[in-house]
Formats: C-alpha cells, sequence, structure tokens
C-alpha cells in the first residue's frame, strides 16, 4: 500500500475510492463512533459541540433542511425530532445502510455525490454538514456552488471539517503529531493507494483563504467561523483528536453562511 500526499487523484477515482472506503469502513465507523455520535444527535466535531447547545442553523422546525454527507444520519434524526424536515444524503451505500437501520422515520434519504446534487434549486432552507463530503472530493468549491443552487435566497450553510493547521502536522495524536513535517501551503490530497496503485482513499486540503474564496465565490456571505476548543477534563480521543493536541491548536473548523438574496 502506498500512503501520502498525492497531487495525481482526479474527481472520478477519488469519488470511486471513498464510496469504496466508506462502503468498507461503515460497519467499523459505527461501531467505534456510535456511542459519541448517538443514534439521534447532532455533534458538530471530536470537541462535542452540539446543535442543541450552538445554534448555528437557527430555527428549525417546519424548515426543510439538507444534510450533506449524512453517515447514519444521526444529524437528519435529531433534526426531524426537532419538528424540521431533513432530507440525508451520503455517497456511500454502506453508511446508508446504518441510516436505515437507526431508523428513518421524519427522514428521506438519498444516495448522491455532494458535486452533482440531484435536487432542485431552492428546494431547502437550510443545509449542513458535520464532516460529511466537504473534505472529501476534488472540487469543493463545486460543493458551495451545489449547496448555493439548492437554497432558497437567505439559506443558511453551515459545515465543519478539519481545521487546515491540521494538515501540516503528522497524523498523530501522540508527541509524534506535535511537529510540523507539510507546508501549510501544500494544497495537495492525502491518498492511499493499493499495491495495484489504485485510489482506495482520498481527502483533500484546502486553507482557510481557499475555503473562504470558495464559500464567497459560491455567493455566500461567511457570517461566522467558530474553531471549537478542546473540552477541559475530557480524555477521550477520536483518531488525531487527543487531549494532548487539543489544548495546543484547534481540531475542527465550523463555517457559518448565508445565501446573499
Amino acid at each position: 500500500m502506498d500512503v501520502g500526499r498525492s497531487p495525481d487523484v482526479g474527481p472520478e477515482e477519488a469519488v470511486r475510492a471513498n464510496r469504496g472506503w466508506w462502503d468498507g469502513d461503515a460497519d467499523a465507523y459505527q461501531a467505534e463512533h456510535g456511542a459519541f455520535l448517538g443514534d439521534a444527535d447532532f455533534v458538530w466535531c471530536p470537541e462535542g459541540l452540539r446543535e442543541a447547545d450552538a445554534r448555528l442553523l437557527g430555527e428549525v422546525r417546519g424548515r426543510r433542511v439538507l444534510e450533506v454527507g449524512c453517515g447514519a444520519a444521526q444529524c437528519g434524526r435529531w433534526l426531524a425530532g426537532q419538528g424540521a424536515h431533513p432530507v440525508a444524503f451520503d455517497l456511500s451505500a454502506g453508511q446508508l445502510r446504518h441510516a436505515r437501520r437507526l431508523g428513518t422515520d421524519g427522514i428521506a434519504l438519498v444516495q448522491a455525490d455532494a458535486m452533482r446534487l440531484p435536487f432542485a434549486p431552492g428546494s431547502f432552507d437550510l443545509a449542513c454538514s458535520a464532516f460529511g463530503a466537504v473534505p472529501f472530493v476534488t472540487d469543493s468549491a463545486a460543493v458551495m456552488r451545489e449547496v448555493a443552487r439548492v437554497l432558497r435566497p437567505g439559506g443558511r450553510w453551515v459545515f465543519s471539517a478539519s481545521h487546515p493547521i491540521r494538515w501540516i502536522f503528522p497524523d498523530d495524536g501522540g508527541p509524534g503529531g506535535l511537529t510540523v513535517r507539510q507546508s501549510y501551503f501544500d494544497r495537495s490530497p492525502y491518498v492511499e493507494r493499493d499495491d495495484d496503485g489504485t485510489a482506495t482513499y482520498a481527502e483533500a486540503h484546502r486553507t482557510l483563504g481557499d475555503r473562504v474564496a470558495e464559500i464567497v465565490a459560491a455567493g455566500f456571505a461567511l457570517t461566522a467561523l467558530l474553531e471549537p476548543e478542546w473540552p477541559p477534563g475530557e480524555t477521550r480521543t477520536w483518531a488525531q483528536w487527543t487531549p494532548l493536541r487539543g489544548a495546543l491548536f484547534p481540531g475542527t473548523a465550523i463555517y457559518v453562511c448565508e445565501l446573499m438574496a
């Protein structure tokens, strides 16, 4: 297996790789993180910020909400419990299988690619994504444009992703993950390839400036950028999200955007 930063992954190759990865990893992912995510809860990030407390989406009751890259649709299930009308989509059939297992009351589930949304213009009041889809496409600017297309004017788009500062450090939650190894300005994606050279996983890096430029170019106004702190006394870890690293630099960035009328 070949693992590392690689500039030569195309959009269709990334789609195939990430669909296959999440299909194959869905059971293990839900087994490992399902208790933290809950069956019907909206957790924005490994730092544990919840929509019930943050209210980044504003009023959701009666609103049509699109969940982008929903996984097992825990967030969509929470939204339905708040009186919203969520549509949750994911690229992975394996993740959607877990969404159906947990229950679909009040939720419409769709398998779709975030760069090609199968929804009519102006179909939704709100859109959200908790670590879904945005980091796993080669053209996240296209995702911003697609979300803008399906939102009504004035609609809010809130999404979380790994904080881009994390890309300069090794993917290590211990002391080895505190030493800078990469340039922040190296946009090469992280790609895993099998012995035949076929990509099996791909994740893209964008700087904060890149991300803001994508948001603005799609017609949104960025109204807030949150960098949640690691909770005091929290000893739980999530991959490279650990108390050691969380005390020193952010692991998550949450972007709150509103579509200009």
